[in-house]
């Protein structure tokens, strides 16, 4: 997330950080057949002589799994990316592995190439890395849902002892890993009536400059934006809430209310934090709203009393839990199906 102010630090509980994985329990997304706005959100439990019903069950209890989570995470904020900086050969590194991802998940490049140069960079060449997949349906294929999260962090710290690399788990490894489990299920079972752009933004940390580059450029295609839903800092439980995960811009939309209807429980909610530090402002949702004028959020467990690694050495993998991620991207799973499959435009601007 970009640069909070040094005032956030005095609400953060310093080495709170999770523990680090110790089982592989998958725990299942809630899973009940529920009509909404007349469309079936496709999360079952019921008619088991239903083979289609049963086998997107079947993908959807088992899909993720901590194991999945870890996986990415370890290689995300291993030493060998030396951060992620913009403009890094660790960066690089990063960028080929989500390619990899793509490729092998039935997910396409937007664009000529995965690799989508920002331009007017100086420090080195700086690049989103873009995926698509088209929608099934005649008419709502024309509508694109983009679900993002910023793959850069920080790079390297001076004057540390020892470790000096930031290595920006849950900043945001947290939220690429998330994205990446989306477009691995998307891709698997392609169900998608609405198209889908899996963008991975660079440069979040310099200032948006990924999204609004990407946001501008898909303007001038004139492509016809529903909705932009941005996932940042998601690596570790909120503390003492009612909810798994808040939305920054809570009251402008009614998104919330949408997911949570296609959650099936109270899976977002407000956090107060989060609107007094203008964290609508501060991730890749911005530059979308700016220039869609669209619903553009971004889902966050980030709650200002969990993580006291915000752009520090210390925020590495194993402060993370999976588990916990992994029952996010199953239980977010049904509320982004049922988003790209409603045949109405349910997520509205207050």
């Amino acid at each position: 997330m970009k640069h909070l102010s040094i005032v956030l630090f005095s609400f953060l509980v310093l080495g709170c950080g999770a523990a680090k994985i110790e089982q592989t329990t998958v725990l299942n997304p809630t899973n009940n057949l529920k009509e909404v706005r007349g469309e079936v959100v496709p999360n079952p439990t019921e008619s088991k002589d239903n083979s289609e019903t049963n086998a997107l069950k079947s993908t959807l209890e088992a899909f993720s799994t901590p194991e999945d989570i870890e996986k990415i995470m370890v290689y995300l904020t291993s030493n060998e990316l030396q951060g992620r900086d913009t403009g890094s050969e660790g960066i690089s590194k990063a960028a080929d592995f989500i390619q990899n991802v793509f490729e092998e998940h039935n997910i396409k490049p937007y664009f000529s190439s995965y690799r989508d140069s920002l331009v007017n960079y100086d420090n080195g060449t700086a690049y989103n890395v873009v995926g698509y997949l088209p929608g099934t349906d005649s008419k709502l294929k024309d509508e694109v849902i983009i679900i993002g999260a910023h793959y850069d962090h920080i790079g390297l710290l001076s004057g540390q002892i020892g470790d000096s690399i930031a290595n920006g788990a849950n900043d945001n490894a947290s939220g690429t890993t998330t994205v990446l489990e989306f477009a691995k299920y998307f891709g698997k079972v392609k169900r998608n009536k609405r198209s889908i752009i899996f963008a991975m933004f660079s440069a979040e940390e310099k200032g948006l400059l990924g999204s609004k580059h990407l946001a501008n450029k898909l303007k001038e295609e004139n492509i016809n934006l529903y909705a932009m839903l941005n996932f940042e800092m998601v690596g570790v439980p909120m503390v003492d809430k009612d909810h798994s995960l808040y939305l920054t811009g809570y009251e402008l939309s009614n998104l919330a209310e949408v997911s949570n209807a296609y959650a099936n429980k109270k899976l977002v909610g407000f956090l107060p934090k989060a609107k007094e530090f203008n964290l609508f402002r501060r991730s890749d949702n911005a530059p979308f709203h700016d220039v869609f004028n669209v619903p553009s959020q971004t889902y966050s467990s980030f709650d200002f009393t969990n993580f006291g690694e915000y752009h520090k050495v210390g925020d590495e993998a194993s402060k993370m839990d999976f588990i916990y991620m992994a029952t996010i991207v199953n239980e977010v799973i049904p509320v982004l199906t049922g988003i790209v499959n409603s045949p109405i435009k349910e997520i509205k601007y207050n």
